[in-house]
């Protein structure tokens, strides 16, 4: 239990954190919008001298976890630990520092979901009422919201979830739906009674009211979205599912549990404990959330507004903890102007974002920063302004700057800092007010305009280097040179520490070549303050121009296709291969020398429909050019050839949630090491990259072979 702290015990804390991303699948770059945000402003608090702590957990439980589970027939424990090393991999990738870092499904979760539910229960805000709810015959469960589809009961929109719809934001029950269906099986479900656990929300609306209206950091266009929900009347929360479900069982039930909303922003508390325990050898969660000088800030996106702004305050206010002192909240993704999805082919995980762009993770840092403000509007990656903003201000203005300083000293004055004489202390102190504007932006979360003046403090420097013309000046007056440089080896110092919340590796490695020690205890303080005298580090370049525009096409650069063989005759000097004809589609045909002899006969092959890489170098096998080659699964018993049953020659084979259009754009020829490098695999009878499976769109690629045998 967290106890209220002694009045000599309270000390101004921040909590800050980042929504719990969901256990079943990679970290995407919708999602990596709101940690470089959180982040970045984790790491602008530090230096700002704060006392701050970042947590984050991944939110482990839900029927989505049981069911990807069972789909996998291993226990959803084995899935949740797969996804955690996954997502600790994603965000250490992209430098994302938590302080903790932790699990849903942990003792302390357990603890502290408990605890709420039996304080709300002795506070008689918790109570017991029959439900009726959907109920799949078929798959001989009760569906879960996000298992059932159906048109939205407010604006008819299509293809909605049980809970809440994407389009008009109304939240409602699975049996408000319109025509529902079961979203595993595709079954009508019937109505059944369930005897459920539910939590006073409606008794909060006041309170809420109130609490909205005394917090002036709260963005105005969500509090009129919570306005208006708490106006239109506030339903009480069913916080209960029956079984199957995974996650922590209610206590005193057999067979019902805690609903993942309920326990998933205890995960917070969870994480502050674990924080506690680890780093501090004490529990000192009461520190951050029944301390009145403690502020708790969550960074969230606006499609768990409903959520964080009605269910989990009114929660914090019936145990008598902290309310959020700020929430953060941000649109979404979208990517060319598109909304990020898995069936408009312009889905990026992290890892694609890596493989597409030349492994630059501090490039996307930079870009969602320069775009960044404290609002709910939609941010767009468009991939040409990706490619402008990267080469025209991080590279060409800020490393530019960077570089072309510091090697000029390591050049001509034998990497070392000069005396700075008073025109050029003058100068540099001009420049404050542009560093204060900088902080002043980072503190407001409008990293947009705190990336804008930091590119002003560039061009300051660079007009600064380029008006003292100091490649003249050296020949001259060395003397004078050598503090003009000085001064502007003192500009990129400090635009390296005002960078380093949102490029924190790149301006580590500037502070590093500037001699400047303890980088891990710097502060803003150090602003302003002189380096002069000292001996840098041999400048290198960090950052190179993009040189194309990325395409999407790039995550996947094998162009398949369905194809069908016409013609097959056995390879006059080689007894394991067959030469084919092979149909793929637009009356054309290629010619292909595959090693098959040995597993099928002549008659089995004729006919059959393939996958065929199209767009591999030819080669030749003994004498016959092989124009691509096609796919068989080989799990080292048995060879079995990747057989489409729906789709037609000239279909595109692609992995699911891959752009199509700019797959079937790609004219790049490429080596066959590069395309074993794709290490497609069999998982589930169904060939799969990087964990999604093939598919025309028509149908998922299968083949009958064991699970992880090779695809080539």
């Amino acid at each position: 239990m967290i106890k209220k702290l002694e009045k000599s015990e309270l000390k101004e804390k921040i909590l800050v954190t980042a929504a719990l991303p969901y256990a079943n699948g990679s970290i995407h770059l919708g999602h990596l919008v709101e940690y470089v945000q959180a982040d970045a402003f984790v790491r602008f608090l530090k230096l700002s001298g704060k006392d701050v702590v970042f947590v984050c957990a991944d939110d482990t439980h839900g029927t989505p976890i049981e069911i990807a589970a069972a789909k996998e027939k291993i226990p959803p424990e084995q899935l949740i630990a797969k996804y955690y090393d996954d997502h600790r991999e994603d965000f250490a990738s992209f430098f994302i520092d938590f302080d903790v870092y932790h699990s849903t499904n942990s003792p302390e979760n357990k603890f502290y979901s408990d605890f709420f539910f039996e304080k709300l229960t002795e506070k008689k805000l918790i109570y017991q009422r029959l439900v009726e709810l959907t109920y799949c015959e078929n798959c001989k469960r009760y569906l879960p919201d996000r298992y059932v589809k159906g048109k939205c009961p407010k604006c008819g929109a299509e293809d909605q979830y049980g809970d809440q719809c994407e389009k008009c934001n109304a939240t409602y029950q699975p049996v408000d739906l319109i025509e529902p269906r079961c979203a595993i099986c595709g079954a009508v479900p019937v109505r059944k009674q369930s005897l459920h656990y539910f939590f006073k929300l409606s008794s909060f609306s006041q309170q809420l009211q109130q609490w909205l209206d005394s917090n002036d950091k709260i963005q105005p266009d969500v509090k009129n979205f919570v306005a208006e929900w708490i106006k239109n009347g506030l339903q009480d929360w069913d916080i209960s599912r029956d079984d199957p479900y995974f996650g922590f069982k209610i206590p005193g039930e057999l067979n019902k549990y805690y609903y993942v909303w309920l326990d998933a922003p205890i995960g917070y508390i969870a994480a502050t404990e674990k924080y506690s325990k680890e780093k501090l050898n004490q529990t000192a969660t009461a520190a951050y959330w029944h301390n009145e000088n403690a502020r708790i800030i969550h960074f969230i996106g606006k499609d768990i507004i409903y959520f964080h702004f009605l269910f989990w305050p009114a929660m914090l206010m019936g145990v008598g903890l902290n309310l959020p002192s700020d929430l953060a909240v941000h649109g979404h993704l979208t990517i060319n102007g598109e909304k990020m999805s898995k069936s408009r082919g312009n889905f990026l995980t992290a890892k694609d974002y890596l493989a597409v762009a030349d492994h630059q993770p501090e490039f996307l840092r930079f870009y969602y920063a320069s775009h960044l403000v404290k609002a709910i509007s939609d941010i767009n990656l468009d991939f040409e302004d990706f490619k402008t903003i990267i080469n025209s201000d991080l590279v060409s203005n800020i490393a530019n700057f960077v570089h072309r300083t510091l090697v000029f000293i390591n050049n001509n004055f034998d990497s070392r800092l000069g005396d700075l004489g008073d025109d050029e202390k003058f100068f540099l102190q001009q420049l404050q007010p542009k560093y204060e504007a900088a902080i002043k932006h980072y503190s407001e979360y409008n990293f947009k305009e705190a990336v804008r003046g930091l590119l002003e403090i560039s061009s300051v420097g660079n007009r600064y280097f380029q008006d003292n013309q100091p490649w003249q000046l050296v020949k001259t007056d060395k003397k004078k040179c050598h503090g003009v440089v000085t001064a502007a080896a003192n500009i990129v110092k400090d635009l390296a520490l005002l960078s380093l919340p949102v490029l924190p590796k790149y301006s580590e490695k500037v502070l590093r070549l500037l001699g400047v020690d303890g980088i891990e205890k710097l502060s803003f303080d150090s602003l302003g303050r002189r380096l002069a005298g000292s001996k840098i580090g041999q400048s290198r370049i960090f950052f190179a121009p993009i040189e194309e525009t990325i395409s999407l096409a790039k995550v996947f650069p094998a162009v398949l296709k369905v194809g069908v063989i016409q013609e097959i005759t056995e390879h006059p000097d080689a007894d394991k291969l067959y030469v084919l004809k092979v149909d793929v589609g637009s009356s054309k045909k290629v010619q292909l020398v595959a090693g098959l002899r040995p597993y099928y006969k002549k008659d089995g092959l004729l006919g059959k429909k393939i996958v065929v890489a199209s767009n591999l170098k030819y080669a030749k096998l003994r004498g016959y050019e092989s124009q691509g080659m096609l796919l068989a699964a080989d799990d080292g018993k048995k060879v079995v050839v990747v057989s489409p049953q729906d789709s037609v020659p000239g279909d595109l084979v692609f992995p699911e949630g891959s752009d199509a259009k700019a797959i079937l754009a790609n004219k790049t020829q490429i080596a066959i090491d590069e395309f074993y490098r794709l290490s497609l695999k069999v998982k589930d009878e169904k060939v799969v990259y990087g964990g999604k499976p093939l598919r025309t769109d028509k149908e998922i690629i299968s083949v009958d072979a064991e699970d992880d045998a090779v695809v080539r």
